[in-house]
């Protein structure tokens, strides 16, 4: 129904940045949410930042005034800026979406494929 497409992972050293895209396609009538999740190797997935379809964007902890997160709505696209990266930044990076689709009577949630991110030191 709802495909998501990630780009812009790869290796950056310690105190780089990188940014990572995010782009929906399908049968898409609103999204409710749109964002990134990250699982490091061994441990659990963890949320990372969102926006909502009311304004409001959030984030983690660990990132909050390192990674921005901004959308383009006409391309049903989400960035999410990544400055001054450390080595626990180091993970595969999964972007989501809370969609509306055609012929749906609820939004439903739709995962990409993973984009690695290795920051080195």
């Amino acid at each position: 129904q709802v495909q998501l497409v990630e780009s812009g992972g790869g290796l950056v050293q310690a105190g780089g940045s990188l940014r990572l895209s995010c782009a929906a396609s399908g049968r898409i009538v609103r999204i409710d949410a749109m964002g990134w999740y990250r699982q490091a190797p061994g441990k659990q997935r963890e949320f990372v930042a969102h926006w909502t379809r009311s304004g409001s964007t959030n984030y983690a902890d660990s990132v909050k005034g390192r990674f921005t997160i901004s959308r383009d709505n006409a391309k049903n696209t989400v960035y999410l800026q990544m400055n001054s990266l450390k080595p626990e930044d180091t993970a595969v990076y999964y972007c989501f979406a809370d969609v509306w689709t055609i012929g749906t009577i609820r939004p439903s949630t739709s995962w990409g494929q993973g984009t690695q991110v290795t920051v080195s030191s």
